[in-house]
């Protein structure tokens, strides 16, 4: 049995005042996860007080076991800094992986950021379900620079 070669994980990012949304294309596999969770470590520490990280799944090829974790990472990284995270455009393949490793309802329900702004009243981290950025128009940008060694994400 053979198996296809992996598409690379393709990274683009738009950003508002307050949201950043992430278009993910290729394979969100056990070669590539990596880059997701170091992205998002950079766009967390580039955008302090972020309240919405929005993840543009619609590009995906794939996701296996290390795609998931590092969807688990993420969350994690987001819970940390009191940003939402949103995965729009959730194909086919993704809802199935998440829906038969019970993370569906975790890596889609609101984190205690989101939670905490409602219970003060703050701003919603609402935006549009599907792609395209939270308030305002988008800003295209570069994702901040990757850490010598590692490879550089797709602008």
């Amino acid at each position: 049995m053979t198996s296809l070669p992996s598409t690379p994980l393709g990274l683009t990012y738009s950003s508002s005042h307050e949201a950043v949304r992430v278009e993910l294309t290729g394979d969100l596999d056990h070669l590539h996860a990596d880059l997701l969770v170091d992205a998002v470590d950079r766009l967390l520490a580039a955008h302090p007080g972020l309240r919405d990280l929005r993840l543009d799944c619609a590009g995906l090829t794939s996701v296996d076991s290390s795609g998931l974790s590092a969807l688990l990472m993420v969350r994690r990284r987001t819970d940390k800094a009191g940003a939402g995270l949103h995965l729009d455009g959730r194909t086919v393949q993704l809802d199935r992986i998440l829906e038969i490793t019970g993370t569906l309802g975790h890596l889609t329900a609101p984190g205690p950021g989101a939670q905490a702004l409602r219970r003060t009243g703050g701003g919603a981290c609402g935006g549009p379900a599907r792609g395209g950025p939270a308030r305002g128009g988008p800003a295209e940008d570069s994702l901040p620079a990757a850490p010598s060694g590692g490879p550089e994400p797709s602008a």
